[in-house]
Parts: structure tokens; sequence; C-alpha cells
């Protein structure tokens, strides 16, 4: 008999931004992302204020889910999803964020892919915004900097909250929201970038800007969740972090204090005021240390309180090792820290940690309380095509299978875990480096570097695997 959920909720994971294409059909407006070239593990992708004639955005096509849909949402029918994650491009939707009336082709697009996913009794499970902001908010408001930007989030979700319902139970406000605690996330998800052109991790670190764009996400989510429990009460809404499991690097005493503020700034400090509705205690000391301060409404708490998340989303791939020391950071760790003698890493030094995963999901179920779902996994590979036309891709099955079974003894020791999503179940564009070599994907999409590639589909040697997996909900693993 299965340790999981009879209703647990199996599927694979994507994002408009790198899977969807069609980034300028039927009036679609630009997003960042689409101003972002191709990039690769020694040279990463940049940004790019103008459009640059013979250089390569891979958002722009992705892997063109766009064109695709029907074809790819039968592939995970036969896997057998139960949920298929998603995101809606905002700017298919309203091109510069601004419009008063919403794009229908855009609309239609989505309630085209609704509808297939129905066909299959699929679940959708939306994330709203998935680091593709309208480029215009970037170049009018430095992005979420702007308060402005509240309101016209607010707008989009009404719009798709009431086109939406009765096609779209499970919501996602923001994508990895605790990214914009990091440089890298004034690029994918503050959009507080105004003016920089260049190396993704060279955009300018602006805590103020950061921080300032954080609480207007904050609220913004609070205030769409509100709307959501008032007018669509069928609705469930979920928030969306990062979380980077984290180890003292001895056991120095001072190494589990660094440690501690690690993990309070970049796994805490978001999910607790999704969750809890209000800033954490510890909120003052890191914009003190920041030099951070926010610039608040007599209203922004009232706001927060009323605008709790009814379940945990996360995101794992790795986890690294704090020193009070010098910082140590490791080769392909992105977030910081220093790399962990006792774990092996994948071709882009990301560390890879089973066991992580299953401290991490008794850690955020103690800490809240409520049901929790691992909605980004896997394991970005080089996958080659063998002399058989197949791709024998054995490394993902067993990191997957890891990783399940680290979910199995977090339900066993207690924790309400709802679903599972891997990440990029079919070959989409990287998010860190712009690439299409680092691939995720059960199916392979013929998709390269160049740009080059006929976009057809084909299943990996996981893609069988995957499909046992979900039958036997998780009891048959080899």
């Amino acid at each position: 008999m299965s340790i999981l959920r009879k209703d647990f909720l199996w599927g694979g994971a994507t994002a408009a931004n790198q899977y969807e294409g069609a980034w300028d059909v039927d009036g679609k407006g630009a997003s960042i992302s689409d101003h972002c070239t191709n990039g690769s593990h020694t040279s990463p992708k940049r940004v790019t204020i103008n459009f640059e004639e013979g250089t390569l955005y891979p958002s722009r096509e992705a892997t063109d889910f766009y064109h695709h849909y029907k074809e790819d949402i039968a592939l995970a029918a036969e896997m057998g999803f139960k949920v298929f994650r998603m995101s809606i491009n905002w700017t298919r939707i309203f091109p510069t964020g601004m419009e008063d009336k919403p794009l229908e082709a855009g609309l239609k697009f989505y309630d085209n892919v609704f509808d297939e996913l129905k066909k299959y009794n699929i679940e959708p499970l939306v994330t709203i915004s998935h680091y593709e902001m309208p480029y215009a908010l970037i170049e009018k408001y430095n992005g979420w900097e702007g308060r402005e930007c509240i309101n016209y989030f607010y707008h989009y979700c009404e719009t798709i909250f009431e086109r939406y319902k009765g096609k779209v139970k499970y919501w996602l406000t923001f994508n990895e929201i605790n990214s914009g605690t990091q440089a890298i996330g004034s690029v994918l998800s503050t959009g507080t970038v105004k003016g920089f052109d260049g190396p993704l991790y060279e955009a300018p670190d602006k805590p103020q800007e950061r921080y300032q764009a954080l609480h207007h996400q904050f609220l913004a989510s609070a205030r769409v969740i509100k709307l959501a429990h008032e007018k669509y009460p069928d609705y469930k809404m979920g928030n969306m972090c990062i979380f980077a499991t984290s180890y003292p690097m001895t056991c120095n005493p001072e190494d589990v204090l660094a440690n501690q503020e690690f993990m309070r700034k970049m796994n805490w400090y978001c999910s607790d005021v999704h969750v809890r509705g209000k800033y954490p205690s510890y909120a003052k000391k890191i914009w003190d240390k920041l030099g951070v301060n926010i610039k608040m409404e007599p209203e922004d708490e009232d706001i927060l309180k009323e605008g709790k998340v009814d379940f945990y989303t996360f995101s794992y791939y790795m986890s690294s090792c704090i020193s009070a020391q010098a910082d140590k950071s490791g080769d392909g760790n992105i977030i910081g820290g220093a790399p962990n003698p006792y774990l092996e890493a994948s071709d882009w030094g990301w560390q890879i940690d089973p066991t992580g995963l299953r401290y991490a999901l008794n850690e955020i179920y103690d800490r809240y309380e409520i049901p929790v779902m691992v909605v980004e996994n896997g394991l970005g590979a080089r996958d080659e095509i063998s002399e058989d036309g197949k791709i024998h891709d054995s490394y993902r099955i067993d990191y997957l299978k890891k990783h399940i079974k680290a979910m199995i003894g977090a339900v066993q020791d207690g924790v309400d875990l709802m679903g599972y999503t891997p990440w990029g179940w079919i070959d989409v564009v990287s998010a860190s480096t712009g690439e299409m070599a680092k691939r995720y994907g059960f199916v392979y999409v013929d998709k390269y570097d160049d740009g080059t590639g006929d976009l057809s589909r084909r299943k990996k040697d996981s893609f069988e695997w995957y499909k046992k997996v979900i039958a036997s909900n998780g009891d048959e693993l080899e």
C-alpha cells in the first residue's frame, strides 16, 4: 500500500518564458526574459536594453509549447500526469502590463491549453508570474520598486481569475520570490534593473531596491489571495520559494550562527510573510545589515494579514555549506555557500543531496503546518542521442528515484505532502544560463544552443520509468 496520499498530485513543471515561445505572436509584448540572450556554463546569458541583430534570444522560440501544446499535453497524459505546472505569460495578456483591456488572443490561447488538459483530467497548477515581468514596467518604474506595479498585477489577476474560473483551481502568485533576496533576482524576479545592460551575474547589487520591490510583491500577492478567497472560494492559493538547504560548514558555533542567518534570509524571510501574514522578528536585523529602509503605507500590515497562502510550494535542487569565514562559494552554487565534501555534483556544479530534501520538507512543515508541494526538482545534464536513436538517461532516473525516496521518508516523518512536479519534464531553456545543453526533461526536444533544431519530441528512458512511478503512486521506483 502506498505511503503517499491517494490523491497525490504527480506531474511536471514548466514556465512560459522558458517553454512557450511565440514571443511576439498576436500582440504579445516583451518581457524581461525576451531581453535575455543565450549563454553557457562558462559564458552566462546577458540582458540587453535593445535587441541586437544577429544575437540569439532563446526565450523567443524556447521549445515552442505555443504551437505544440496538444502534442505535449498528450505526452504528459501518457505518463499519467495528475497535475501540469505551467505559467501564464503576463505580456501575452497585457503587452506592457499597463493596458486597461486584455488581449483576447492571449486569453484564448490559455483557454485552449486548459481545455486540452481537462480532456485528459489533468489539473493545471498555474504560476501567475514566473520570471516574465513586462519589460515596459522595468523601463517606467524600475520593476517592482514602483508601488504602481501592485495595481497592474491586481488587474492582471482580476482578469485571469474571472476568465479561468472552473478551469483552474491551484494558483501560485510568484515563482521563487525569495530569489529577490539575491542580486541575481533583480533580473529574474524583481525587475529592478532599469538601464542595465550586461551579464546576468553582473546585475547591480542594490538591496534597497530589491527589498522594497519584495515588499510590493508581498502586498500584490496578499491582495490577489484575498480577492481569490472572497470571490472564488474554490481557488487554492499558494506561494513558491527556492528552498536552499544549507548546513554549518563545521560544528564551530560561529558557523552554526552563520548558517542560521543564511537560512533566515534565504529560506524563511519571504515564506514567513506569505504564510504568517507578517514580517518575521529578524527582518529588521536583515534590513539594518544591508542598509535597507522599507517604505510602508499605514494599511500595509493589514493587507499582509488578510492574504495568507493556503499551501506552500518550493523548488529544490541543491544544498551548500555556510561558514562564518570569508565566503567559500563553490562552482555552480549560485546562491552562495561552500561545496559539501560528502556530496557529488552535477555537470553544472550543483550539489546532489536527496537527504537535504527530506530535511527541507520536515523543516517547512514543522514551521508552518500547511500542505506542502515540491514543484521543482530535477537534474540538468548533457543528454546525448545514442546510436539506437534513444536517450539513455539512467543518471536522471537515479537522481529522481533518490529524491522521491526522500519525499516518502518525509511523509513517514509526518509531513503533509500534496504533490510533486519535477522541473522541466520536457526540455526547456535554462533560466540561469540561457542554454539548451542543460536538459532536464523526460522528453527530448530537438533544439540546440545555436538556435537550430526542428523541435521534434522524443521520449527518454526516464519517460517510461516516471510513467511506472506515477501508476504505482510511488511504490515502484526501480
